[in-house]
């Protein structure tokens, strides 16, 4: 036992320490980000007119209401039935996807609101409106659910 000073009262003995290594542990590597997928399609541009659509045009398959004056402001559009998971795609109405390579003033996210007929196989289908002048038809478009 040790002597305080001053004290006729001992001190407690300082216990052994034991020799422990310093052991480190490398860092857990953060969880990868998914890797986005994306399918090559072709891509169109429809009208909501009934040769174009059905006796309902202004009603899209998921039962949302197309705006009669401006549709193209809604950046909407259809999917082919086989990329939709109603009939075993990937994606459902109301996901957000990405199209790129069609144009500066096409290319961008959508909300998928419509399908197309079911004769069609890959393919998007975006919603403009009959005084937006713009037609045509793309191939190799790329498509990503986001």
């Amino acid at each position: 036992m040790k002597e305080i000073s001053g004290s006729t009262t001992q001190a407690p003995a300082m216990p052994a320490l034991e020799h422990h290594p310093l052991v480190i542990k490398p860092a857990p590597k953060p969880a990868e980000a998914e890797e986005v997928r994306h399918i090559n399609v072709s891509a169109s541009v429809y009208f909501p007119e009934e040769a174009q659509t059905d006796e309902d045009p202004f009603i899209t398959a998921d039962g949302s209401r197309i705006n009669e004056r401006n549709p193209r402001e809604h950046r909407w559009l259809a999917l082919s039935r086989n990329l939709l998971s109603r009939w075993g795609g990937h994606i459902a109405y109301g996901d957000s996807v990405k199209v790129e390579g069609i144009s500066k003033q096409l290319d961008g996210v959508y909300v998928v609101r419509d399908a197309m007929h079911r004769r069609i196989r890959n393919r998007v289908d975006i919603l403009v409106g009959p005084n937006d002048q713009i037609n045509g038809y793309w191939e190799d478009v790329k498509l990503t659910k986001l």
